[in-house]
């Protein structure tokens, strides 16, 4: 399923947009754009989900 994605911020090689998921409940996702990380999450609120990119700590060097 295409999801459209709005508020969309990049903190260093992690992204996090907001949509709604298939119930129409806004939720927060933050994904790793570095190659072969794989890091996702799906969050209820918007602080939640940046503390998360802000975290991440990419295990691919």
């Amino acid at each position: 399923m295409l999801r459209r994605f709005r508020n969309v911020v990049r903190l260093g090689p992690v992204e996090v947009g907001t949509g709604t998921d298939l119930h129409g409940r806004e939720k927060h996702t933050v994904a790793c754009t570095a190659p072969r990380c794989g890091f996702s999450a799906e969050y209820d609120t918007r602080s939640g989900a940046e503390l998360a990119a802000r975290t991440h700590r990419c295990p691919v060097h």
